[in-house]
C-alpha cells in the first residue's frame, strides 16, 4: 500500500526538477519532488551560481589591484578568502530558500530522501530520518543531473585533490594550481585562482582548450591566461602524483611518445567532466533505456516507457542548467495536457573565463561541414567605445549566416559580458532573423550590444566602425 499518491512524482530538485515541479504545481497537478542532498541541486549549490559568485569577486580585485589606470588609487588591496565564502554561502541560501518558497506557493509537495523507481507507477523513497515511504503517480520524472567525474589516479581527498565542489568552497587561495581538464569548469575557476594570486598550470589532452568552441574565441582567452603567467600544456594527460616532504604534489604528466614531464604543484583541481546520474535508480528492471547513464527521450521527454519522464544533464547533452530548465517546463505542459515539445533552434552556452565567452547556434565548421555556404561578419570591442570605457577591449563578436540567404546560423562572442549579450543572439536565430534585420535594428550607443549590430553590418559589407572586406 503507497505511503502517499499524487499526480507527479519527480526525482531531483535542481534546475530541471525544481522547474517541473513548480510548473506541474501551477498547471494544478498533485506533486511531488524528492530530492536527496540539496534543493537547487549541483547549478545552486556548488555549479553555476557559487561560481559565479567567486568569479564576480576575482574580476572585481584585479579591477581595484590595476585602477590606477582609470587614475583610481587603492593600496594594499588583499583578499579575505574566508569573508569572500561567506558572501557566496548567503548568495546560495538565498537561492535555495527562495526555491522552497515558490515550492509552498504552487503546492509543490518536497520530500528529502534517496528515490528508487519500482515500478511504471511506483517509486520509493528512503527518508533522512531513516524510514521507507512508497509513491504511487501517475507519471515520474528523472531529473537527477550529472556527477563530477573522478579519476583512478587522482582521487578526491578533499584539500589537496580536489574536484569543483571543493574547489568552490577553498578556505585559502593554493599558492600553485594544477588543473586537469582545459574544458569550461577547469578554466572558469582556473581564471578565479589565478587573478587571486594562485601559479596556475592547466593539462588538456585534446589539441585544444574549451573543445567544442569556436577556436577563434578559445585563442582570445588562452592568450591572456598566458599573458598572466599561466603554463598551458595541450595534447598531455596527468598520469598520477606523489606527495613531496613539505606537502607538495609532484604530478607526472604524459606528453606522449614516451616522454614525461613533472610539475609541483599544491593543489589539483580534477575538471575532466560530469557523467550522467541514469543508472542504479532502478529504471533499467523496468526496461527504461538507460544508455552509458543517460535515459534517452523523444522530443517531448518521454522515454520508451510512456508515463516516465527525463529532463535535464540525466536525458541529453549539452549539459547546461538553462537546458534543463526549458525541458522541465515542456514537460510538465506535456503531463499537464498542453501542447509543448523540445523545439528550440539553439541552446545558447556562456563560459565565465576572462574574458567570457557565449555562443548560439552553429559554428563556422559546423556550417560548412553541413555543407552550407557561409557569409561571416566580426566586429571587435576594440572598437567600441563603451569598451573602452569599462577598460575592457579584448575579444570580438562573430556571426555565421547562409551566403544564399542572409540568415543568422550562428553568433559566437569573446569579450565582456558575453554571457548577457548572447540573449539578443539566441532570440534572433529563435525569429530566424537575417544579417539585415540585426543591421538595421537601431542599438543604443555608447554600449557594448552595437557590436551585435556592427558585426551583422560587416557581414553584409556596410559595417561603418570596422573596414569592410573588398
Amino acid at each position: 500500500m503507497a505511503n502517499k499518491t499524487c499526480d507527479v512524482v519527480v526525482i531531483g530538485a535542481g534546475p530541471g526538477g525544481y522547474v517541473c515541479a513548480i510548473r506541474l504545481g501551477q498547471l494544478k497537478q498533485k506533486v511531488i519532488c524528492v530530492e536527496k542532498e540539496e534543493v537547487g541541486g549541483v547549478c545552486l549549490n556548488w555549479g553555476c551560481v557559487p561560481s559565479k559568485a567567486l568569479i564576480a569577486a576575482s574580476h572585481t580585485y584585479e579591477k581595484a589591484k590595476n585602477g590606477a589606470t582609470m587614475g583610481l588609487m587603492a593600496d594594499n588591496v588583499r583578499v579575505d578568502v574566508p569573508k569572500m565564502q561567506e558572501w557566496k554561502g548567503g548568495i546560495v541560501k538565498k537561492l535555495t530558500g527562495g526555491i522552497r518558497g515558490l515550492f509552498r506557493g504552487n503546492n509543490v509537495e518536497l520530500m528529502m530522501g534517496d528515490a528508487r523507481v519500482t515500478s511504471k507507477n511506483t517509486v520509493e523513497v528512503k527518508t533522512r530520518e531513516g524510514a521507507t515511504e512508497t509513491i504511487e503517480a501517475k507519471s515520474i520524472v528523472i531529473a537527477t543531473g550529472s556527477t563530477t567525474i573522478e579519476l583512478p589516479t587522482f582521487k578526491f581527498e578533499g584539500t589537496k585533490i580536489i574536484g569543483a565542489k571543493e574547489a568552490v568552497s577553498l578556505q585559502e587561495v593554493p599558492k600553485r594550481l594544477l588543473v586537469i581538464g582545459g574544458g569550461v569548469i577547469g578554466l572558469e575557476l582556473g581564471c578565479v585562482y589565478q587573478k587571486l594570486g594562485s601559479e596556475l598550470t592547466v593539462v588538456e589532452a585534446t589539441a585544444s582548450l574549451l573543445p567544442g568552441t569556436d577556436p577563434e574565441c578559445t585563442a582570445v582567452v588562452e592568450k591572456k591566461l598566458v599573458k598572466h603567467g599561466a603554463k598551458i600544456i595541450k595534447n598531455a594527460k596527468a598520469a598520477g602524483y606523489e606527495k613531496n616532504a613539505d606537502g607538495s604534489l609532484a604530478v607526472r604528466i604524459d606528453m606522449g611518445d614516451g616522454k614525461f614531464d613533472t610539475v609541483v604543484t599544491d593543489c589539483v583541481l580534477v575538471a575532466v567532466g560530469m557523467r550522467p546520474n541514469g543508472a542504479g535508480l532502478g529504471l533499467e528492471e523496468l526496461g527504461v533505456k538507460v544508455e552509458r547513464g543517460f535515459v534517452p527521450t523523444d522530443n517531448v521527454g518521454r522515454t520508451n516507457v510512456p508515463n516516465i519522464y527525463a529532463i535535464g544533464d540525466v536525458s541529453s547533452v549539452p549539459m547546461l542548467a538553462h537546458k534543463a530548465s526549458k525541458e522541465g517546463e515542456v514537460v510538465a505542459e506535456v503531463i499537464a495536457g498542453h501542447k509543448a515539445a523540445k523545439d528550440w533552434v539553439a541552446i545558447p552556452g556562456a563560459i565565465f573565463t576572462d574574458p567570457e565567452i557565449a555562443a548560439a547556434g552553429l559554428t563556422e565548421a559546423e556550417a560548412k561541414a553541413r555543407g552550407i555556404e557561409v557569409r561571416v561578419g566580426k566586429f571587435p570591442f576594440s572598437a567600441l567605445g563603451r569598451a573602452m570605457a569599462v577598460n575592457e577591449t579584448e575579444g570580438f563578436f562573430k556571426v555565421v549566416a547562409d551566403k544564399k540567404t542572409n540568415e543568422l546560423l550562428g553568433v559566437h562572442i569573446v569579450g565582456p559580458e558575453a554571457s548577457d549579450l548572447i540573449s539578443e543572439g539566441a532570440l534572433a536565430l529563435e525569429m530566424h532573423a537575417f544579417l539585415e534585420d540585426i543591421g538595421l535594428t537601431i542599438h543604443p550607443h555608447p554600449t557594448l550590444g552595437e557590436g551585435f549590430m556592427e558585426a551583422a553590418q560587416h557581414g553584409l559589407g556596410h559595417a561603418i566602425h570596422v573596414l569592410n572586406r573588398g
